[in-house]
């Protein structure tokens, strides 16, 4: 019998009115992957938030064991120095600070009380090299994507002398490629006796690498299962406490004339703007129709969408944009609001939300003169409009007055949602609009999707995940090195042909460069 190295015992762990964890038992083997699993609200990161001293010994009961001792953390320094790290979901760097100095925040690499920037940069450097990233270790952190981001969070725990390393959603913000590399780090882990929490809403990531997968829901533990044990369904079922017959809702679509239209859209780095990064993008939406754009992490499709949405990102922008085949002014995001053009970013965090805000106020901010009477706001109709959306996005909230920042990942994404939908566009960019969300949460937003298309909506989607876009897409774009590289009918196409023109728009990216090169 390999040996227990963590055993959480009872743990109860109460807010103002909520009990978010009740009685919750935990074993971790040494050198173990255990998944914990559950809904969105289900008590996943409070745990880990307990185990690693965030809420610290005497605000939760229970007990914690860890290499045979009884640990009462005060906070997450003290957890550490026990060897358990954690990786959180929100990203913890400072933007205008460089990858190395990032990694070793709080853990500088230093002699005689100076710190030595050669030895940060090499250590950085070979820590970059393990997680799977190329950028030089000097780059700043608002200078790369949010999944380039996620990378550096993971070297940065592999910087610490870990024992235990837990994971919340590591790869809520990486590719297919890039997850599956991380994987494979973390079985490498494995291999050289290190234990790993993973917590993930991609249950075939999840099957294909934990050793066994505690279930969690309602803030109690359901199950604990073993290696041969494992499959989906039943990790559905034990989830959400019924079967999930069918991954996507169906629909009929009805698909009218072209109302969305992008033509020769070409952007330039804003860092360097010799770079084009978006070159000569052609696509087009029609009334009730949901587009999909697929691509590999890097493909530029986050930013072109951020571009047509006000230019919200980009210099030297070129093209046109046509709503029902007129030329639309864009050109900042106040006026493609006014035109009928939404986005709903994939960092709800930073920019969908105001997590410091209540749900109401959220709600109705892109829409401001719907709820408004010669300029002055009328708080009983904001008060009906937001909980009217609470009602119909199927908000999980005390009331329209709960902070949104304290809603699990699914709630919020509706909230961003409902914002939008508020705002009444005819053209809607949903960017990752499941991203860290449990698959209970996902068929609700799949369903209000869905919804919005009957009702003649056009809706542009960016999904990392390819079975996301064959299941509720009718057609599918592919993007690579910032340009369109295929498109097909949803109904004709696969993981294997989308990665098929991929690598063909590699090559031909290649041999384009030759001739720009030498011309």
């Amino acid at each position: 019998m390999t040996e227990t190295i963590l055993e959480m015992r009872g743990i109860t762990k109460t807010f103002p009115g909520v009990k978010a964890l009740q009685d919750v038992n935990l074993t971790v083997r040494a050198g173990e992957i255990h998944a914990v699993v559950g809904e969105n609200g289900a008590g996943k990161s409070t745990l880990m938030k307990v185990l690693s001293g965030v809420y610290p010994y005497g605000t939760y009961e229970g007990s914690i064991h860890f290499l045979g001792k009884e640990c009462r953390f005060s906070g997450i320094h003290d957890s550490e120095r026990e060897g358990i790290v954690i990786i959180h979901q929100e990203l913890a760097l400072v933007p205008l600070l460089s990858i190395a100095e990032n990694i070793f925040l709080g853990n500088e690499q230093a002699r005689f009380g100076v710190i030595d920037w050669n030895l940060a940069r090499r250590r950085a450097g070979e820590l970059l090299r393990k997680v799977g990233l190329a950028e030089d270790p000097d780059t700043l952190i608002t200078n790369i994507g949010v999944g380039k981001q996620q990378l550096v969070e993971i070297a940065k725990a592999l910087a610490k002398e870990v024992k235990l390393l837990i994971l919340d959603e590591p790869t809520a913000s990486l590719s297919e490629k890039d997850s599956d590399a991380l994987l494979n780090l973390l079985v490498e882990f494995r291999e050289h006796g290190i234990a790993c929490i993973l917590i993930s809403h991609k249950l075939n990531e999840v099957g294909k690498v934990a050793d066994r997968i505690t279930v969690l829901r309602d803030g109690r533990t359901i199950e604990t299962m073993e290696k041969e044990q494992i499959s989906e369904d039943r990790i559905i079922t034990s989830m959400v406490g019924r079967p999930l017959d069918d991954r996507f809702p169906p629909r009929q679509p009805k698909i009218g004339d072209v109302i969305f239209e992008v033509r020769n859209w070409l952007v330039h780095d804003p860092v360097h703007p010799d770079r084009v990064a978006i070159r000569n993008v052609n696509l087009n939406v029609r009334r009730g129709e949901v587009v999909g754009i697929a691509g590999l992490m890097g493909s530029g499709r986050t930013e072109f969408a951020m571009s047509v949405f006000g230019r919200a990102w980009g210099t030297g922008v070129s093209g046109e944009v046509l709503l029902h085949g007129k030329p639309v002014d864009v050109s900042t995001v106040g006026r493609a609001v006014d035109r009928g053009v939404a986005y709903a970013t994939e960092d709800r965090k930073t920019y969908g939300l105001n997590l410091i805000d209540h749900i109401k106020h959220n709600i109705s901010a892109a829409n401001l003169k719907g709820v408004s009477t010669a300029g002055v706001i009328d708080d009983i109709r904001e008060l009906n409009v937001a909980n009217d959306y609470r009602k119909q996005t199927n908000i999980r909230s005390s009331s329209v007055y709960q902070v949104t920042g304290n809603l699990s990942g699914g709630n919020q994404q509706k909230v961003v949602l409902s914002k939008w939908l508020f705002a009444d566009p005819e053209v809607l960019i949903l960017d990752e609009p499941t991203r860290g969300i449990d698959v209970g949460a996902k068929y609700e937003i799949y369903t209000i999707i869905n919804r919005l298309a009957e009702q003649g909506k056009a809706i542009l989607m960016i999904s990392s995940e390819m079975p996301e876009l064959l299941g509720v897409c009718d057609r599918i774009y592919v993007m690579n090195e910032g340009r369109i590289v295929g498109e097909m009918p949803a109904s004709e196409a696969s993981q294997e042909k989308i990665m098929r023109m991929i690598v063909r728009g590699d090559a031909r990216e290649e041999e384009e460069q030759k001739v720009r090169a030498a011309s």
